[in-house]
Formats: structure tokens, C-alpha cells, sequence
């Protein structure tokens, strides 16, 4: 069955290059982005595309997640980007203590069930659910490259593809309660996508390429 495309609703002019992480902070509806390039984080408030916070990353900001008021961020450190797991207070920036490291010091997109982190690795095609420590307590397989995933009523949702030969995406869901998620495909993701976060009504995902973030919705018969 060939597979509708995403409803993209808004784009908008991203406040730095290369955009790469994107969270949803819902206690004060706010985005928070990272950008690849300049390793620095942004908070926008989206109802009028502002920036209301800025700060220096400790490394390139990969992936973020928002939750309880602390936005937590897959960081890459050092001349290896070794991954690490760092933590974020907007008023008092990041933390020198809460800083876990990824498994093999890999790993990239991040994502929240209300108890749990989970990450993704890219080239190994799955999602690890962790503990607080950075142990892994299951592997999902994902069946593809992931370039995003994000929780919404308990259900996974992921972005999951090629980026070679030619950038091609689909945002798919499962559900993490099964001892073996069925991977569903729901709709193309026409363009090169990084990051997916929920805002409660919205999808939303960086195209990088494009210096642009954009907002879109699943098929209404979805």
C-alpha cells in the first residue's frame, strides 16, 4: 500500500544553522533547538518565533527531551564525539554531575514514557530503554535508520529510513508495551529530517539542510 504524506502545516526560519536537536518543554510551551554547527541551544517561544533563551552546549547538541522542567540533551564531547547524556536546568544551565554515558559512547535521539529515557542508535537500527545509570534494559528494533522519536499516549512514535543514497523517511509508530513492537508505517516524510518532538497537537522536526523547523500533522485518516 503506497503511504500518504505528512500534512506539513508551518515552517519557520530556524534562529541558527544546522538545527539538530528539537524538545518540547510543556510546562512553559516553549521548543528548545540545538544547532549542529554552533554548538548552542535555543529556547523559541513558537507563538510569535522568538528566542528567549540562549546558551553554549558542552559539545554539539545531537538530540534533546524535556521533562519536569529539565531538558536533557545527547551531547558529543571531545575529538571522538563520544555521546554523553547531560542534563539542563534553564536557570541554572547544565549540570557537572548528571552526565551519563551513551553505551559504547553512541547513541543520538532521545525520547520520555514518564518513568524511563530511551535512545536511539542510529546504524544499529534501535531504540535502548535506560535506567538512570545509562544501563540498557531492552533493545527495540526499529527495522531502519532513526532520525527521531517521541512518546505520545504511550505509544512510540519514530522517524525511521535511509539517509543514503538519498535522504528517505517515514514517520512510523509501536507500541513499547509489546515484548516485540510491531513497526508501523503511517506516512512519508518528504523532506531530510532530524529530531521529532509532540507538542500535544503537533508534530515537530528540524530540516536541517534548510536552516528551517517544521510543524505538520499525520493523515486525517490516521
Amino acid at each position: 500500500m503506497k503511504l500518504p504524506f505528512i500534512h506539513e502545516q508551518r515552517r519557520f526560519p530556524s534562529p541558527a544553522v544546522t538545527p539538530q536537536a528539537l524538545a518540547w518543554e510543556a510546562r512553559r510551551a516553549l521548543l528548545w533547538m540545538g544547532s549542529r554547527d554552533l554548538r548552542r541551544i535555543y529556547a523559541i517561544d513558537p507563538a510569535d518565533w522568538k528566542v528567549v533563551q540562549e546558551t553554549e552546549a558542552p559539545g554539539i547538541p545531537w538530540a534533546a527531551m524535556a521533562t519536569n522542567g529539565i531538558i536533557r540533551f545527547t551531547i558529543g564531547e571531545g575529538a571522538n564525539d563520544d555521546r554523553y547524556i547531560r542534563s539542563f536546568a534553564p536557570n541554572t544551565g547544565f549540570s557537572d554531575t548528571e552526565r551519563i554515558a551513551c553505551p559504547e559512547f553512541t547513541g543520538s535521539y532521545l525520547s520520555y514514557d514518564g518513568e524511563s529515557l530511551y535512545l536511539s542508535q542510529w546504524y544499529k537500527h534501535r531504540i535502548l530503554k535506560l535506567d538512570a545509570k545509562g544501563n540498557i534494559l531492552r533493545a527495540i528494533d526499529v527495522g531502519a535508520e532513526i532520525c527521531g522519536h517521541t512518546f505520545v499516549d504511550g505509544t512510540i512514535y519514530v522517524l525511521r529510513g535511509a539517509e543514503t543514497p538519498a535522504e528517505d523517511w517515514r514517520i512510523a509508530r509501536l507500541d513499547s508495551k509489546e515484548e516485540t513492537p510491531m513497526v508501523k508505517d503511517l506516512a512519508v516524510v518528504p523532506f531530510a529530517a532530524r529530531s521529532l518532538a509532540f507538542d500535544g497537537e503537533h508534530f515537530w522536526s528540524n530540516h536541517r539542510a534548510a536552516n528551517e523547523i517544521v510543524a505538520f500533522a499525520l493523515p486525517n485518516s490516521l
